[in-house]
Parts: C-alpha cells; sequence; structure tokens
C-alpha cells in the first residue's frame, strides 16, 4: 500500500455538536476526504455520525484516530481502538495513531507499538503511525516495527514552530511529517511577513502558511468551521509561493511551541 494521505484534511480538535457536524459535512461536501479525531476529542462519536449524514462513501474518507496516552498498556490499548471503532461507526480507520509516547516509557515502546500493529494485523487499521515523537523515538520506532509500517509522525509544525530537524528525519526514513496546528492558533494571521506575503498573491495568510506547508511537501488538517475558510484551505494548495517567500518565512522560526502539556517528550528544540 503506498504512502499517501490525502490533503488537506479536516481537524476537529475543540470541535463538538452542531458545529462539528456542519464542518464535516460541509468539508466532505467541498471536496475533503481526510477527517482527523481523537479519543481524546472527546467527539468521536460525533465525527462518526456526521460521514455518516454525508452523501461521500466511508470507503473515499480517510479517517483518522488517536490512541491516547493513559491508554497505551496492550489490552487498553485495544479496548480503546474497539471503543472508537464503535463511536466512529466503522469497522476500521485508514490511519491509527499512537497521540503521545509513553511519559517516561512507563509502558515500554516495544509493547505498545506491538499492540497497534497488532490492531493493523486484525484490519481494525489500515495504517499506523505516530504522533508528537521526538528524532529519537522515531529511531526506536523504526527499530521495533521497521520504516516500511509507520505511516507518519503527526507533529506540530507553522511557520514560527519549522520542526526542519525532526521534518527532515521522519523524511530519512521514509516516513510522512503531517502538521497539527498549521495556524499557530491564529497567529498566522497577525504576522506582518505573512500579511505582506499574502497581500502580494490577493489570498490570505491561512492561505500563505497552508501553501508553504504543501511546498514543504507536509500534509495538515487545519480545523476550519465556516465554509468560507474551509474553501480557502483547499484554494491554498494552488498556491506557489517563490522562492523568496519561502526564505521570508525560514526566518519566522523562533520555536515557538504552542502543544507541549506536562507528559510531553523532551523535545529536539
Amino acid at each position: 500500500m503506498s504512502k499517501h494521505i490525502p490533503n488537506p484534511g479536516l481537524g476537529t480538535f475543540r470541535l463538538t455538536g452542531d458545529t462539528l457536524h456542519h464542518a464535516v459535512t460541509t468539508a466532505l461536501t467541498l471536496g475533503y476526504r481526510h477527517i482527523d479525531t481523537a479519543q481524546f476529542y472527546d467527539n468521536e462519536a460525533e465525527v462518526g455520525a456526521a460521514i455518516k449524514a454525508s452523501t461521500v462513501p466511508r470507503s473515499d474518507i480517510f479517517l483518522t484516530t488517536k490512541v491516547w496516552w493513559e491508554q497505551l498498556e496492550p489490552a487498553a490499548l485495544k479496548a480503546s481502538v474497539d471503543e472508537s471503532l464503535k463511536k466512529l461507526g466503522t469497522d476500521y480507520v485508514d490511519l491509527l495513531l499512537i497521540h503521545w509516547p509513553s511519559p517516561n516509557d512507563e509502558v515500554p515502546m516495544r509493547d505498545y507499538l506491538t499492540a497497534l500493529k497488532e490492531v493493523k494485523e486484525a484490519g481494525k487499521a489500515r495504517h499506523i503511525g505516530v504522533s508528537n515523537f521526538t528524532k529519537a523515538q522515531i529511531d526506536q520506532a523504526v527499530k521495533i516495527l521497521g520504516a516500511e509500517e509507520i505511516l507518519t509522525n503527526q507533529i506540530e509544525v507553522h511557520p514560527f514552530l519549522q520542526n526542519r530537524e525532526l521534518v527532515a528525519h521522519c523524511e530519512h526514513h521514509g516516513i510522512i511529517p503531517t502538521a497539527f496546528m498549521p495556524l499557530a492558533v491564529g497567529k498566522v494571521l497577525e504576522d506582518d511577513t505573512l500579511k505582506a506575503i499574502a497581500e502580494k498573491y490577493a489570498v490570505n495568510p491561512a492561505q500563505v502558511a497552508i501553501a508553504w506547508l504543501n511546498q514543504r511537501g507536509i500534509p495538515t488538517f487545519p480545523s476550519s468551521t465556516k465554509e468560507k475558510n474551509l474553501k480557502s484551505n483547499l484554494d491554498a494548495l494552488k498556491l506557489e509561493l517563490s522562492q523568496e517567500d519561502m526564505d521570508a518565512i525560514a526566518k519566522l522560526d523562533r520555536g515557538e511551541r504552542v502543544a507541549s502539556p506536562d507528559f510531553a517528550p523532551k523535545w529536539d528544540q
């Protein structure tokens, strides 16, 4: 199975109720084919209902969910995946991720990655991968599973946290880096450099950030709820930034991390 992740996707973190339902059904109508959720988001049942309500067949949708770090002990992991599938109303997900590595290796990585692979072998996930793994953790995961088994490392990447070393490290192993929080919780909209580039192309700064990721070969899944913004994110993939613009954005990297809970690993930067 070739390594491919539809871009862009729709992120559903913090979306619930009618807002979530509208976002998912609108995105699918507009042409999105990748929906990203997680056990931790507590909205899998609502995501599943919205997918079912859509006219797009389940087989055309690339659906991602993630196992929470408190469920990494193998039996708990497998039970939690069954619960996720039940909530999502599907027999399988297209991508199943470890949301965060086990803090301080409380559950050995070999144990939970082996369980993850067994879930895939049981037909409950088409692809498996990881999220928030450092370079050293990626190396460890590759030793355990082999690089060909790991579709992606889903990490925070935006103009203010460009994560170039980790991105290159994943690509070296043939693992696709994917970007969450591509708009840095809206901060890209306020940046003067991004605003100036956006003005040049008659687009908005969010589109510049998505186009920048696309040119780096990094699929992403911004969380948007309005039809106008969902369409704008799709249109961003048609935008081609000049090398001058890419160089200007490269200078915005300031190691500004949005997602760093107390159970996070020791970051590379």
